[in-house]
């Protein structure tokens, strides 16, 4: 294991993937398209690189993938955290936040009030709103306005439905130790009326966090829509620690009813595999969607990292990256509908391509074309392998390694020699993914960047996140069997920019 010293510690500072400047980040909050720019609010510290002192930083982009950090836009004070929330383009002004001329953002956030506030221990919801553009924040004096009188109600996700009935607001949030989803409606953002709840359902292993709930069509059929709730949890993921999963069912603007729950109640950990998960990597958690975008895609985005060991990770003075944002779709697949995800790349950020075809491989096969910030397209035909895959971020002594065990119907992702492992004991691991033979063929697209890989396998049917922190002079690229031998039909490996 190679240990990291503080000099080599900014080499890992991701290319395509957003953090801060030199401060602590986690969980995704108020994404929303606005006039031209993408706005990334975040879980920040402000004032270092762990976790404490919850405020919203805040990024632009015009492309999703090359990010401006702006100024904190709403920070923290003596009475109150700022917790995990959404922001919504108030177009009607609804609220009556707007100046008359503009109408407002409004961010709809948790209050997490300090030992100093009348509201002592207690999770609530609150408003803050911008008049130019999501940059300047001010706190809605009758905060907050919606309190359950609950320590652990928290993370609202709010949108607006149209319906026979209406159009009005909807909040999803949760009560975090219960494993429920809570529902409300408002018409002004500041009165809620309580709808309905949802859960427990499938997995429960831990703390249920940052709910999302939006509707897309099944097969790209518009007239088949479909409504999708994700919920991330904290612990209990397929592979430990923090993970997403989500239910596709029906929504009719107040109750939701999966079509996709396995089990009730208590999880089963025997039937952890037939869950629905956003990611079965350790590293992607609290994801959310993007409000108003246009053209009604879905794009979605988390906080790379897990709980587990997430404030002890080797970086500095930054400190956790976001994941590339991914539109997702809803597909038909095995009789089930299941989200396809696939990552949002500006074109502008590919260069240099080297190409392969009709690869056979026994044993270790070197490819020219490696690097450390690069994105990898291949497909595996299977022969005799009991695994095949390939080893990136490679220098002879240690690698990542990417396999597939068709056997065994898995994708794996091996970090146990990736790098720098010893920084803490639930890193080293080896986490592997359900993935099943399209065609007699497995096809990978593979984002790697300074500290992360991101796969997206099958068209984007199974995604799996993991961080890695290799030597900086580690960008070797191979291909590899054990117990016999696999065909590559085709490998591309294109710097980014």
């Amino acid at each position: 294991m190679t240990a990291v010293t503080a000099p080599t510690r900014e080499a890992f500072r991701p290319a395509m993937h957003y953090a801060s400047k030199d401060t602590w980040l986690n969980d995704p909050n108020g994404l929303i398209y606005y006039e031209g720019n993408y706005h990334l609010y975040y879980q920040n510290n402000p004032f270092g690189n762990v976790w404490g002192n919850m405020s919203w930083g805040h990024a632009t982009s015009t492309n999703l993938i090359t990010w401006t950090e702006q100024p904190v836009a709403i920070a923290c004070d003596d009475y109150e955290d700022i917790f995990s929330g959404s922001v919504v383009y108030d177009q009607h002004n609804t609220s009556g936040l707007g100046d008359g001329t503009v109408a407002p953002l409004v961010a709809i956030y948790t209050s997490a009030y300090k030992e100093d506030s009348q509201h002592a221990g207690i999770q609530a919801q609150s408003l803050a709103w911008s008049t130019d553009g999501g940059y300047t924040w001010s706190k809605y004096h009758g905060n907050p306005v919606l309190n359950r009188s609950s320590a652990n109600f928290r993370d609202p996700k709010v949108f607006r439905y149209n319906g026979p009935a209406g159009a009005y607001w909807v909040m999803v949030a949760v009560e975090a130790l219960d494993f429920t989803v809570v529902m409300y409606r408002s018409d002004d953002l500041k009165s809620w009326d309580y709808l309905s709840s949802f859960g427990p359902a499938n997995a429960t292993g831990g703390v249920w966090e940052c709910p999302d709930l939006f509707p897309l069509p099944l097969d790209g059929n518009e007239d088949l829509i479909r409504w999708v709730l994700t919920v991330n949890l904290n612990p209990g993921g397929p592979n430990g620690g923090s993970a997403g999963q989500y239910f596709v069912g029906e929504f009719d603007g107040v109750t939701f009813r999966s079509e996709t729950t396995v089990t009730e109640g208590d999880q089963d950990p025997a039937r952890l595999t037939e869950y629905h998960w956003l990611d079965w990597g350790r590293d992607y958690y609290a994801a959310v969607s993007f409000s108003n975008v246009p053209d009604g895609r879905r794009l979605m985005m988390a906080w790379m990292n897990n709980w587990q060991y997430g404030n002890d990770i080797p970086t500095s003075p930054w400190r956790s990256p976001m994941s590339l944002v991914r539109e997702v779709s809803l597909v038909t697949s095995e009789g089930t509908p299941h989200l396809t995800q696939q990552a949002v790349i500006d074109p502008a950020a590919l260069t240099r391509t080297v190409a392969y075809t009709e690869l056979d491989v026994d044993g270790i096969r070197s490819v020219a074309g490696g690097g450390a910030v690069q994105l990898i397209e291949v497909t595996f035909v299977r022969g005799s392998a009991d695994e095949f895959g390939l080893v990136i971020r490679g220098n002879g002594n240690e690698g990542t390694r990417i396999g597939i065990r068709p056997g065994d119907g898995r994708l794996l992702v091996d970090r146990t020699v990736s790098g720098n492992t010893a920084f803490h004991g639930a890193f080293s691991s080896i986490d592997t993914a359900p993935l099943r033979a399209m065609d007699g063929a497995y096809s990978l697209r593979i984002f790697v960047d300074h500290c992360s890989v991101e796969i997206f396998a099958q068209d984007g049917e199974v995604t799996l996140t993991e961080l890695i922190f290799p030597d900086p002079s580690g960008t070797g690229v191979s291909l590899y069997t054990t117990g016999g031998t696999a065909k590559v039909a085709s490998l591309r490996l294109t710097t980014l920019a």
